[in-house]
């Protein structure tokens, strides 16, 4: 499977961004899948996963009640809608496929990854 992140770029604090994954070649819409993100000098860290049918969906403290992850299956996409967004949210963004159908923040259990999108949130 191919994992492709887009839609990020450059956003005033407050402003909104909805990032898109698109999955292709041999993909399973039963995986889970979630969101992670790098900043610079920092470790990757977990924002957001839903499970296989759209539901179990988790997010880090982070950015619960900002940011809104969904899933179209019959297009085998996963968005990232991430709204009131901070300096802090300032990060490569990854979405991955979890190797199971709930999906979960422990990165070790993904085992497909997308090239990243970068979002800078000025301030």
């Amino acid at each position: 499977v191919q994992l492709q992140a887009f839609g990020g770029g450059l956003v005033q604090a407050g402003g909104s961004l909805r990032l898109s994954c698109a999955a292709s070649g041999r993909t399973s819409s039963n995986n889970a899948m979630g969101w992670f993100r790098q900043a610079p000098g920092k470790e990757r860290e977990f924002v957001a996963a839903i499970g296989w049918n759209g539901g179990n969906s988790n997010y880090a403290d982070s950015v619960k009640g900002r940011f809104t992850i969904s899933r179209d299956r019959a297009k085998s996409t996963v968005y990232l809608q991430m709204n009131s967004l901070k300096s802090e949210d300032t990060a490569v963004y990854y979405c991955a496929r979890h190797r199971s159908s709930v999906g979960g923040s422990n990165i070790q259990n993904y085992n497909a990854w997308g090239q990243g999108t970068l979002v800078t949130v000025s301030s």
